[in-house]
């Protein structure tokens, strides 16, 4: 990526920032001698299924200030977000990965210049059904050789001694989300995912629903989705070494829950916020408002001062 100007990195977290309301402060939306500015047009937005619920509830919030303003938020997985991103199909593009080098290239050959910023903390939490009542916990290893291919069925039986001998049947983000990338890097080490009894999906809930649905079912996606799901799913407690660590927000905040905590992104064209006054003024929401509104839907926030810093940079692609 050299000679591309890519900048700074930013936090977006929802965190203690100022929320702003209606009621009266000056801090987020277009202000004009002490009123809010009335903004018209469209923001797009595509990316990564994982961070769909907290553009979604953004979205949700700065359309009730600016009614005029369409907000669109796709999930269509980090990979094809991306894709729309380079296309300059779209203003904003969520991942719940770091942009990889070859769509960084991508961009530079585009001449698209971008921003990214940090929104949140999330961990991607490994899910049984309700009434599996003998996966109490699964070692880094164990949960390797229960998803790397070997062309085999896996029967439960196979992975600890004295489990069922039943088919387990799989259910993973598709190939286009960076769940499925940060889990087949850190997990997998890039060895093939298991291809038997195995289902594919971008949309979270489809895997919910197959998972709460098969006794023998597991899964993973983003800690949101089973936060919201706990009625329906058991969460496993992954250990890396250290002993079993469930994902919780102190967990997840601590890096304790190892190795599947990690950040969630959006990139923002910069060419969008210099030249259309509702992105920019978006994008300046998004900041001030991702950490609550993150926590609401089952995110941790990043540290105050990370979205001071991501404002500052907004300030300086303007």
């Amino acid at each position: 990526m050299k000679g591309f100007k890519r900048s700074i990195v930013a936090t977006i977290m929802i965190a203690s920032m100022t929320f702003v309301t209606a009621c009266g402060n000056d801090s987020g939306s277009n202000q004009n001698n002490g009123e809010s500015k009335t903004l018209e047009g469209a923001v797009a937005i595509d990316g990564s299924s994982t961070v769909y619920p907290i553009m979604e509830a953004v979205s949700e919030e700065y359309m009730l200030e600016q009614p005029d303003v369409q907000v669109s938020v796709g999930f269509s997985g980090t990979g094809g977000g991306f894709k729309k991103f380079i296309a300059d199909e779209t203003d904003m593009s969520n991942a719940s990965r770091l942009i990889k080098d070859e769509e960084a290239a991508a961009l530079e050959a585009k001449a698209i210049e971008y921003t990214e910023f940090e929104l949140a903390k999330d961990g991607i939490s490994v899910v049984i059904n309700k009434d599996n009542n003998w996966v109490d916990y699964l070692t880094v290893a164990e949960l390797k050789a229960l998803w790397i291919d070997n062309g085999e069925t896996k029967l439960w039986s196979d992975i600890r001694e004295g489990w069922p001998a039943e088919e387990v049947k799989f259910y993973s983000p598709g190939t286009d989300s960076g769940t499925f990338d940060y889990f087949n890097e850190v997990i997998l080490e890039e060895a093939t995912i298991v291809q038997t009894n195995l289902t594919l999906s971008e949309d979270d809930n489809t895997l919910v629903t197959g998972v709460s649905g098969d006794k023998n079912a597991i899964g993973f996606f983003g800690y949101a989705y089973y936060a919201e799901n706990t009625n329906k799913l058991k969460v496993v407690p992954i250990d890396n070494g250290s002993g079993a660590v469930e994902p919780t927000n102190e967990t997840i905040e601590d890096g304790s829950y190892s190795p599947l905590s990690r950040a969630v992104y959006t990139y923002v064209s910069n060419e969008s916020v210099a030249t259309k006054e509702q992105v920019a003024d978006f994008v300046q929401f998004t900041l001030e408002n991702a950490g609550d509104l993150a926590e609401e839907v089952g995110y941790v926030r990043l540290p105050a001062e990370k979205y001071e810093e991501a404002l500052q940079t907004l300030e300086s692609i303007k």
